[in-house]
């Protein structure tokens, strides 16, 4: 098993799909890493060799930011935002959509559980 970056790559996967496992490598980055090391995709994780695993592991580190410290740049990001009061910093602090989608009927994975507010709907009238 090959470990990365402080992932364990899935054994029976490509290669091509199993560095898509480390957080912040994608199938565009994932191709043009193994070219730089010169490690054929349709191979399986499990039939790299050390050296193959090395020079992945040597890439990676020169060019790309991943795992632990692109987690934290993200996260300052938006502690940056929150800070300066920015529109989306705003909307992280809330809890709710930042990208401009509609929170009337949607987007309950942000807001949570519903909570019912007492006296909202109209009683019928009667005439």
């Amino acid at each position: 098993m090959a470990r990365i970056a402080g992932v364990d790559l899935p054994k029976n996967k490509k290669v091509l799909f199993g560095l898509q496992y480390i957080f912040g490598v994608g199938k565009k980055s994932s191709s043009s890493i193994l070219e730089k090391a010169k490690v054929n995709p349709d191979k399986r994780v499990s039939e790299l060799t050390d050296e193959e695993v090395a020079e992945i592991r040597a890439v990676l580190t020169s060019d790309y930011k991943v795992e632990g410290a692109l987690r934290s740049e993200v996260q300052q990001n938006i502690k940056r935002l929150m800070d300066i009061g920015a529109y989306r910093g705003v909307r992280h602090r809330r809890s709710l959509p930042s990208r401009g989608q509609r929170t009337r009927t949607n987007s309950r994975t942000r807001k949570g559980k519903r909570k019912t507010v007492a006296g909202k709907k109209k009683a019928p009238t009667k005439k």
